[in-house]
């Protein structure tokens, strides 16, 4: 699987790879009818953004008659995480609690993040213990 990350993907690229991950598997016909939404594609022109992503490992084919039909090779958590440590190494050198305190100073959280946040912290905490 190839190592390029969710950020380094074009815009096609990643709208198509966010419906994929939606449908949970996908035809060519139906990530362009769920892109129609917002523009006007051609069949070739999604399928050609299909085909990149199955050639950088976003994605893999089976066939259902003369249909293929895609499916995500990682998650959408799995992407994300990988983009996240990127960029926790590239601008914090790694280190998360700056990235975090940086995010605490900037971000206004309302009581219900907080709350979530203090439930993960929880969490991990008694997942150390173990």
């Amino acid at each position: 699987m190839s190592g390029k990350l969710l950020d380094d993907l074009g815009q096609l690229q990643r709208a198509v790879i966010e419906v994929v991950w939606e449908l949970g598997e996908a035809s060519v016909h139906q990530v362009r009818e769920r892109l129609r939404r917002k523009k006007e594609l051609a069949y070739t022109t999604v399928l050609t953004a299909m085909q990149k992503l199955e050639k950088a490992g976003w994605v893999r084919h089976r066939t259902e008659g003369k249909v293929y039909i895609y499916e995500p090779t990682r998650t959408r958590d799995e992407a994300g995480a990988k983009s996240v440590r990127k960029l926790l190494d590239r601008i914090f050198d790694g280190n998360a609690l700056l990235m975090f305190q940086h995010l605490m100073r900037q971000d206004k959280l309302s009581d219900a993040e907080l709350q979530e946040l203090r439930r993960m912290i929880d969490d991990k905490r008694k997942e150390r213990e173990k």
